[in-house]
């Protein structure tokens, strides 16, 4: 629902409310009231979340009593200039709060920061385009300054800590500045700010002086971020155990080798302990407090089994592994609290542990690319009514799909491909679940028909069935995605005539039919005004379609006509990355991230007759177009000369007669 702010000027100069909150509101873009600056009396403004645009008013800054000023979360709309910024950091010295993360800070100098009022005690500018070099020598000697957060602004420079020898007496608690240039001297951050650090976020940032050594000074800190920073050798584990502290590690995205240490690898009395209830005897735990609940390894080097005390961690609800070289069995795990778990891209084996079925609160679950083995039909699904993820794809899992899977309400994304899966696709799987945005069952063994049950209003986005035995026909119910991208059902056996009523999703761009026994004429008359308008890639080949080439449908390939490669986009969102396999020069080409300006039309081995549509060179941003294999007649058109960014051209195995001229 969208608000109006209605300010009437001599009520505004008397107002006693000393508080005004207004965030997780909609003010459907409108601009901040600058006779906000009248509320001489205000303390507290927080406008957070609540669709403000244009620019900060200056106003503001008559709020000389103002202690909290926040302005985040309006989505990138909101803007401040260095004049406003400078008046506002000036004038208001009671401040202890400034937020104002996702405002647009690109045009501001940093420099307008010096004149911070020293009550600040939080200070948050992530993500808000600020750049330039950072008065770090001033804000690192504000006396109260506990939270600083300057994440995500990728152009933000400097030196980080003062040069000055001095050391500063800021009591620092939280400290972001991942994705930052910013360089941090490493060793000057530990000495200064080891007594007082709780939150430290230094994500792909310039850390100089690195010393790991040095992290068992962070006494009290709990959440420790060191991700994306090339960091390579052991994980320093005998540094990593002295924080007693620490709840969440995340160390992805580094080259960091060697195994997960096991037990032994310590002394007994440097390690912390847990009872086990099952042998009545205490169990020592590893190198991390029993206490984490938040552990990122992924994107490194790591080799071994996964080690026992990590299964042992109770309190553990983010676990991600994946992308290493992890081997061995996956054991049970004694946590009730996972949230989200990946063991992806590695190398373990063994069947599905039965402890992640009991996981009632578990919402993204991928064990993809491994070499997991066993009945996955034998598992009961039913507790996971959270799941929102769920991955098991390339594996070697057979059985047949549980329909346990059906009560996951709340799933999105399905991917049991590349498995031996068997068995038919259940009906429910068409409307089990309204938010479902990924079906991939692609590469089993799956036969039977398409469930014909896609329900109105559903979320389907992606819908892959290729390389299966499915049989019968194209189920019209799925009219109804009106979502759709992505449909590949290649590789089956599945027959009737082309499913023009396809044409009237919206959003489709990707089309693949190959390899099944579809037959009959494509070139009718649409039933929709702009037909396919969406479309980039269309796979028709290896069927039995006859008659003319679907000139009335190319006319429509809007999407195929813009030649536009100057925005690298793929398809895909969120958690998941699409990913399609197309048929490039005569080679199977999975591609794992799908192009927007990818653009192909392969209709090769099929009876199309006729001749090739001279309007074919109005699709300019088309990179293979394959005709081969039918039974084509007439000259090749010289419009083909319009696709400059073709890159394979197969009209072979036709009767074609030369080229035309212009």
């Amino acid at each position: 629902m969208t608000h109006q702010i209605v300010v009437h000027g001599e009520e505004s100069r008397v107002m006693k409310r000393l508080s005004l909150y207004l965030s997780y509101n909609d003010f459907g873009g409108s601009t901040i009231p600058s006779e906000f600056g009248k509320f001489t009396n205000l303390e507290h403004l927080i406008l957070n979340d609540s669709n403000f645009s244009g620019n900060v008013p200056p106003e503001i800054s008559y709020l000389s009593k103002l202690v909290t000023l926040d302005l985040s979360l309006n989505n990138i709309l909101l803007k401040v200039d260095t004049f406003t910024l400078k008046r506002i950091v000036t004038n208001l010295t009671n401040l202890e709060a400034l937020s104002m993360d996702l405002v647009d800070m690109s045009s501001v100098s940093p420099v307008v920061l010096m004149n911070l009022s020293s009550s600040l005690i939080d200070l948050t500018l992530s993500a808000c385009s600020l750049g330039g070099n950072l008065p770090a020598d001033y804000i690192f000697h504000l006396p109260k300054l506990e939270m600083l957060f300057l994440g995500e602004n990728e152009n933000l420079t400097g030196s980080l800590f003062p040069k000055s020898n001095r050391n500063t007496s800021s009591p620092l608690k939280e400290l972001f500045l991942f994705e930052t240039k910013l360089s941090i001297d490493f060793p000057y951050l530990i000495q200064n700010f080891k007594y007082s650090l709780e939150f430290l976020y230094l994500g792909s940032c310039k850390i100089l002086g690195w010393n790991p050594t040095l992290l068992a000074n962070l006494t009290q800190i709990s959440v420790l971020d060191l991700s994306s920073n090339n960091f390579g050798g052991e994980i320093p584990w005998s540094s990593l155990m002295h924080l007693e502290r620490l709840i969440s590690l995340d160390l992805s995205d580094n080259n960091f080798t060697g195994q997960l240490p096991e037990i032994s690898s310590y002394n007994s009395t440097q390690l912390s302990f847990s009872y086990d209830n099952s042998s009545n005897s205490l169990t020592s735990g590893g190198p991390l407090p029993l206490e984490l609940g938040v552990l990122d390894l992924s994107d490194n080097l790591l080799d071994g089994k996964i080690p026992g005390w990590l299964y042992s961690l109770k309190s553990l609800d983010y676990l991600d592994l994946s992308s290493n070289q992890f081997t061995g069995y996956i054991e049970e795990f004694q946590s009730h609290s996972l949230v989200s778990l990946n063991l992806s891209n590695n190398k373990l084996h063994g069947s599905l542990p039965s402890s992640i079925f009991q996981q009632v609160i578990l919402t993204s679950l991928d064990f993809s690319s491994n070499s997991l083995s066993g009945d996955v039909g034998i598992n009961d699904f039913s507790k996971l009514k959270r799941l929102v993820y769920l991955s098991i794809s390339k594996n070697q899992l057979s059985g047949e799909i549980p329909s346990s899977i059906c009560n996951l309400n709340s799933l999105e994304y399905l991917d049991l491909s590349n498995n031996s899966l068997t068995g038919t696709v259940h009906p429910c799987l068409g409307n089990f679940s309204t938010s479902l945005s990924v079906l991939n069952l692609h590469m089993n063994k799956l036969h039977g028909t398409i469930p014909l049950t896609f329900a109105n209003g559903n979320s389907l986005r992606n819908l892959n069935l290729n390389g299966n035995q499915l049989g019968g026909i194209l189920p019209q119910s799925l009219v109804r995605c009106k979502k759709m991208e992505i449909l590949d059902v290649g590789n089956n056996k599945i027959n009737g005539t082309f499913p023009y009523w396809l044409e009237s999703l919206p959003m489709l761009q990707v089309l693949i039919l190959r390899s099944n026994r579809f037959h009959g004429s494509i070139d009718v008359s649409p039933k929709t005004a702009l037909p396919f308008q969406t479309l980039r890639i269309m796979d028709l080949s290896h069927n039995e379609f006859s008659g003319n080439l679907p000139t009335k449908y190319f006319k429509n390939f809007l999407a195929m006509m813009d030649a536009h490669t100057d925005q690298l986009e793929y398809m895909g969102e969120g958690l998941y990355q699409d990913s399609v396999i197309v048929v490039i020069k005569g080679f199977f080409l999975e591609l794992e991230k799908i192009q927007t300006i990818f653009t192909t039309i392969d209709l090769s081995k099929n009876n199309f007759e006729g001749e090739i549509p001279k309007l074919i060179g109005k699709l300019k941003s088309l990179k293979g177009l394959n005709f081969s294999h039918n039974k084509l007649t007439g000259p090749i058109p010289s419009t083909l000369e319009n696709l400059s960014n073709l890159e394979w051209l197969d009209l072979s195995w036709n009767e074609l007669i030369g080229w035309t001229h212009t």
